[in-house]
């Protein structure tokens, strides 16, 4: 088969509105329903509520947990509220790949930094569907697509099929929708949250 792949050649908050025509086009293909995307102040679970909105989409969303890097989670309750009338999730779950302190192995820090040689966004993608798999949002093998970014907005789209934490050998990618060409290093990754005062996905 055959199947477009979209490389973003700059990381911009501009490429999320590009990110989600390549989503909604896949969606359409496979008739795929459900999007796991990662929102850490919610401005990207706004504009996917309102840009899927009456498609028959199924947005599963994941913010930071609480309690990590700032005392106030940044995502609004007010918009938990608005995407759960609307018929969509929102999981406040354990971010598997920051783990190391509570288990004292550094094996998810090693998972998250390989992953983030192809793009910090298909780290959050593989963190955002196990988690959600866990929460029960997702059953293993169910196929969907995941989203995520670097800094702020969305610019890596994965279909993949969903599994758990404890089955995490039957987590699959199936196709790249789009990803950053030349995605950051960890060191440069973390100068861009800096700059932004953190209002990115998990790193």
């Amino acid at each position: 088969m055959e199947s477009k792949v979209v490389y973003f050649e700059s990381i911009k908050e501009d490429n999320t509105e590009s990110t989600f025509n390549l989503v909604k086009e896949r969606m359409n293909n496979l008739e795929v329903k459900k999007l796991v995307l990662a929102s850490t102040t919610g401005a990207t679970a706004r504009k996917a509520m309102d840009f899927f909105k009456d498609s028959g989409v199924k947005l599963i969303v994941v913010p930071h947990q609480f309690d990590f890097v700032r005392k106030e989670n940044p995502f609004p309750r007010e918009l938990v509220t608005t995407l759960r009338d609307a018929g969509h999730e929102v999981h406040f779950g354990t971010m598997l790949f920051h783990t190391d302190s509570m288990y004292g192995s550094t094996t998810p820090s090693v998972m998250a930094n390989l992953l983030r040689c192809f793009s910090q966004g298909v780290k959050v993608c593989f963190e955002i569907v196990l988690m959600a798999t866990d929460a029960g949002y997702l059953k293993s093998g169910e196929k969907l697509i995941a989203m995520a970014g670097t800094g702020r907005g969305s610019d890596t789209a994965l279909v993949m099929q969903a599994a758990s934490s404890q089955n995490i050998k039957k987590l699959r990618v199936n196709e790249i929708i789009c990803k950053p060409l030349n995605p950051l290093n960890i060191d440069e990754l973390k100068g861009k949250m800096d700059s932004r005062k953190g209002d990115a996905p998990p790193l």
